[in-house]
């Protein structure tokens, strides 16, 4: 039974927060990032492995979490995600060396991945259609409050805080998820619907999911789009505040700007669906995602002053809120029984390639060039799969 309309922007709200929680364990903690290498002692490159540990841990993490909800239901799942998110952002301010940092941060990114797949698999369980693009919209409102507050939250916190101390402070609010999940959230895979076989089978889901072609095809385009996402967010602080010479707070708010992009982007998106169709507003996003991206790397080639380059990366990013909104609920709404493990190709697919990516932009020394051009490169890849993969469907 779909929820009424109050009770979806309650369940979108406190979904939003537990999916917020990957972009924030990597956001907050981003005007910090200059700081925290040269606390550690470490290499600009070796700094930004820290980025690429969250979210190779965010992957990995959602290989664990998704198949197991399928069989095990969703929320004590989500409880022990929260759990093992406030002990390893202890472990992160506390990390005495890169070394460790590392190790704490990998273990942030898999008890973080608990709130981004289970929030994607407990909105198939109570949607289908347009109302879950509608419900994917709402979390991205919520979930792209992330971007847009955290790096403001983190560049005034550096004002007072160090790096530890932000890490200390992800740490408080997993353990206010924790009571807000008690409080707002409910199981929603009843046993009858769960996967009665063996773990073995819970896991062979993942190749039923993998091998389906129009799935793949939309999380490709998705995973490859966020991919570019994660080559800005890792080479902004060091190109803003570096190279152009903001300083933290000045550059929290620029990233801020963004991620408003992003939210107008995907709620006018859930706008046109029910009219265009999902399939037909995901092409329109993706048409706007070559264009900014082209004139993006135009800007990073001609060093261009920083209010064209801000210009181009604002539609850049924002481009990314009207795909990850269409082909989410796309991917999603062909997998039913399976949402749990959908949810985890989905998440795994978006963050390996975003570990991947992330040090890539990176490779020779973080430039405007490196991070405009792997952005386009990952724009042009996710633009190919979709047009190779992606299958428009019956419905529409």
């Amino acid at each position: 039974m779909t929820p009424a309309h109050s009770d979806r922007l309650v369940y979108a709200i406190t979904l939003g927060l537990m999916a917020a929680l990957g972009p924030l364990c990597i956001d907050l903690y981003l005007p910090a990032l200059p700081e925290l290498a040269r606390d550690l002692s470490s290499e600009t490159a070796t700094a930004q492995l820290s980025l690429t540990a969250g979210l190779l841990g965010l992957g990995a993490g959602q290989l664990l979490f998704g198949p197991l909800s399928d069989k095990f239901g969703r929320f004590r799942l989500l409880q022990l995600s929260l759990v093992l998110l406030f002990i390893a952002s202890v472990g992160c301010a506390v990390a005495q060396d890169i070394h460790q940092l590392l190790l704490a941060r990998l273990f942030q990114g898999l008890a973080g991945a608990g709130g981004a797949v289970l929030s994607r698999a407990i909105a198939r369980d109570m949607y289908s259609g347009h109302e879950l693009t509608r419900f994917f919209a709402l979390l991205m409102l919520v979930n792209g409050l992330a971007p847009v507050g955290a790096p403001v939250l983190g560049g005034v916190m550096m004002t007072f805080l160090s790096w530890r101390g932000i890490f200390l402070t992800l740490g408080i609010i997993a353990l206010l998820l924790i009571f807000l999940a008690r409080w707002k959230l409910h199981e929603t895979l009843p046993p009858a619907r769960r996967n009665p076989g063996s773990l073995f089978s819970t896991w062979a889901a993942l190749g039923q999911v993998i091998t389906h072609r129009p799935f793949m095809g939309f999380c490709l385009t998705q995973g490859f789009m966020m991919s570019g996402m994660f080559a800005y967010i890792g080479a902004s602080p060091f190109v803003l505040q570096q190279i152009y010479g903001l300083s933290p707070q000045a550059f929290s708010f620029c990233f801020a700007a963004n991620g408003v992009g992003l939210i107008i982007a995907s709620q006018t998106s859930a706008r046109l669906c029910p009219r265009w169709g999902e399939y037909r507003v995901l092409k329109g996003g993706l048409t706007l995602a070559f264009v900014a991206s082209t004139a993006l790397l135009l800007a990073g080639v001609s060093h261009a002053p920083l209010p064209l380059l801000l210009l181009a990366l604002f539609f850049t990013i924002a481009s990314n809120g009207v795909i990850a909104t269409t082909a989410s609920s796309l991917a999603m709404q062909s997998q039913g029984e399976r949402a749990g493990s959908a949810s985890a190709v989905i998440g795994v697919t978006m963050f390996t390639l975003g570990a991947i990516t992330v040090p890539v932009s990176g490779i020779g020394g973080t430039s405007v060039l490196s991070m405009t051009s792997t952005i386009f490169g990952c724009f042009m890849l996710a633009i190919i799969l979709f047009n190779l993969l992606a299958k428009k469907p019956k419905n529409q």
